[in-house]
Parts: C-alpha cells; sequence; structure tokens
C-alpha cells in the first residue's frame, strides 16, 4: 500500500471482527480505519480506498443513504467493497445487487485471503483514481486547445483588419512609392515585434517594458540616458497590447522625424503606473519628450495621430491627449486593464 492511498475503511459493529479485521491488514501494512455504524461509513467513503463490511451490518439498516452514494459516483468510479458473509449461509441477493462491485469473503477466513482481498480493492481505486486525473488532464488540454484556437482566430482577424488600415493610411499620406514602402514596411514590422511578445505567451500578454524596449532602445546613447523607462511591471492582454505597441511606434517614428529623436540632445521619458478604477484597474502612460525642436499643434491630424485616435480610444476605452508644448510633445494614456486571461496558465 502505498502513503499516498487513503485507507481501507471496516464496518463490522458486532463481535471481535472490526478489531480482528483492523490488525490482519494493520500487520500487512495496510492503513485501516473503522466506522461505527453505517451513516458513518458512507460519509467517509469519499476519503477510503474501499470497504470491508460484514453482511449483518447492512442487513437491518436503512441502506438509502449507501445506494444513493454508489448511484451518484463519477463514470470513472466504482466503488470496491468487501462483503464478509456466514459460512454455509447464501449471501442475500438483493445486497450483492445493491454493492455492485463487490468481493465476498466467507467468515472464518485466512488472513492471507483478507489482505489480498483488500490489496486489490486499493490497487483498484488507486488505478481509478489515476484515470480520473489522466482524464482531468485531457478535459483541460482540450478546452485550451479550444481557447486557443478561438483566439488565434480573433487575434487572425484583429491582425488583417489593422493591416488593412495600415495599407491605406500608409498609401494616403505616402508621396511616393519608396515613402509609402518605408512607412509601412515599418509599421508591419512594430506590428509584428508586438506579437512575437504575445506569441511567447500562447498569444496572451505582452510586457509594456519589452515593448518599449522594443522601439525605443535602437535611439538609446552608451550612456542609456537618452531614454528613460519607469513604471511597475505589467502585462498587457492582447486586445489592448496590439494597438498599444502601434501607438509607441507611431510616437517613435515622429520624435525620430520631428521630435526628441531626431537631434543628438533629445531625449525621451516613459513613465507608467497602475491604478485603481471602479471595480477594476486602468493604466496610466506619459510620454514626454525634452530637447529636441520647438514643437507646436500640428494644422492638420497626420495618420500617426488619427491612428492613435481611433485605434485607442475605440479599441481600447482609452482616453489620449497631446499636448504640444514648445519644449517637447507629452502624451498621456489612460486605459483600463484587462485582468483575465482568455487562456489558463499551463
Amino acid at each position: 500500500m502505498r502513503e499516498s492511498d487513503p485507507p481501507v475503511l471496516v464496518l463490522a459493529p458486532s463481535g471481535r471482527d472490526a478489531a480482528v479485521a483492523t490488525a490482519i491488514l494493520s500487520e500487512a501494512g495496510i492503513r485501516s480505519r473503522t466506522c461505527a455504524s453505517l451513516p458513518g461509513l458512507v460519509a467517509e467513503l469519499g476519503a477510503g480506498s474501499c470497504a470491508v463490511i460484514t453482511e449483518e451490518a447492512l442487513l437491518a439498516v436503512d441502506r438509502q443513504a449507501l445506494a444513493a452514494f454508489i448511484a451518484g459516483q463519477e463514470p470513472w468510479s466504482d466503488y470496491p467493497f468487501v462483503l464478509l458473509t456466514l459460512r454455509g449461509t447464501p449471501p442475500d441477493p438483493g445486497l450483492m445487487e445493491s454493492l455492485g462491485n463487490v468481493t465476498l469473503l466467507e467468515r472464518p477466513f485466512h488472513p492471507a485471503t483478507l489482505v489480498t482481498a483488500a490489496r486489490f480493492a486499493v490497487r483498484a481505486r488507486r488505478r481509478q483514481r489515476e484515470a480520473a486525473a489522466f482524464l482531468h488532464e485531457r478535459q483541460q488540454t482540450a478546452e485550451r486547445q479550444a481557447l486557443l484556437i478561438r483566439e488565434l482566430h480573433h487575434r487572425v482577424k484583429n491582425t488583417l483588419a489593422t493591416v488593412q488600415a495600415l495599407l491605406g493610411a500608409s498609401a494616403r499620406s505616402a508621396t511616393s512609392v519608396e515613402g509609402f514602402y518605408q512607412s509601412f514596411s515599418a509599421r508591419v514590422i512594430s506590428l509584428a515585434k508586438t506579437h512575437n511578445l504575445l506569441t511567447e505567451d500562447y498569444w496572451q500578454m505582452a510586457s509594456l517594458q519589452e515593448m518599449l524596449e522594443n522601439e525605443l532602445g535602437p535611439y538609446n546613447d552608451a550612456s542609456g540616458r537618452r531614454i528613460a523607462l519607469e513604471g511597475p511591471a505589467v502585462e498587457l492582454t492582447a486586445d489592448l497590447a496590439v494597438p498599444t505597441g502601434m501607438a509607441i511606434h507611431e510616437l517613435t517614428t515622429n520624435a525620430a522625424k520631428h521630435g526628441a529623436l531626431s537631434v543628438p540632445e533629445g531625449h525621451i521619458a516613459v513613465s507608467w503606473s497602475i491604478a485603481q478604477a471602479g471595480a477594476g484597474r486602468s493604466l496610466r502612460l506619459d510620454w514626454t519628450e525634452r530637447g529636441g525642436p520647438h514643437t507646436r499643434e500640428p494644422t492638420r491630424r497626420g495618420f500617426g495621430s488619427t491612428l492613435l485616435q481611433r485605434v485607442l480610444t475605440v479599441q481600447c476605452g482609452a482616453d489620449i491627449r497631446f499636448d504640444f508644448k514648445p519644449t517637447g510633445l507629452h502624451f498621456r494614456m489612460e486605459a483600463p486593464l484587462v485582468e483575465r486571461r482568455t487562456v489558463p496558465h499551463y
């Protein structure tokens, strides 16, 4: 008997049968527990490996609770019983049928006979539990696969729509084929970087810190002071990570062309924090540029700001603000965080 196996339950309220049975099992290294009554036995069945019961303990009592337990077993379960009968007396047919998985032992019996029957019953119950654990694991795997497939379909649909929007908007804002190719390629590459972070976690979560480092890392200087990132570790779900990644790319591209990253002395500070917002939490991100050319509010809205306005506010329910200060652009985003993962952890 393994240490993890539950004890053998013994119900023999008359005579010395209970004491003899538990003593025999103990000498064989089989743990057992004596129950004083049938209701007590039924209450313990779920915590036992099998039940050793004398026939007379079942004949003159109400067996409805026992019948309900046997009938209500899980599909994998066939609880084993060892029924101790009296030699020369045929067992009650109705009792045999109601117990189901039952082994008969006539009294008096040889100790080895009881030990063998108990060991077989314990082993059978162990295998049943192992089968239940295997089936549960298979069910969880199937559920995870179904969730992943649904998430994949959702992601592919959203990604194709995003690429289509990037294509149309890049074409409308381009002045040459080369300009279109450069801007569209850069945006697709940025999108791919975010998706790469998502696929590492089964297309579920992406680190905001890593998203920022992917875009801004190439612009940092040897001292590491040109780009400053500060905030707690936060993972964004796919529906927030993809638009946020696109927003970071657009802000970085704009800074490289017209803002702080267009001159050697310019620098960017990005800070973020998590705050309680009603029943959930929200992400606040601040993008601040310093040391670049003087900025002023543009006379027309470009593709980047249009993208941020539409995607972040519509898809993510975010509140965004642009402040074109003379010292540099300040961008703020506040968006609700989705706390629940679609696919559970492995």
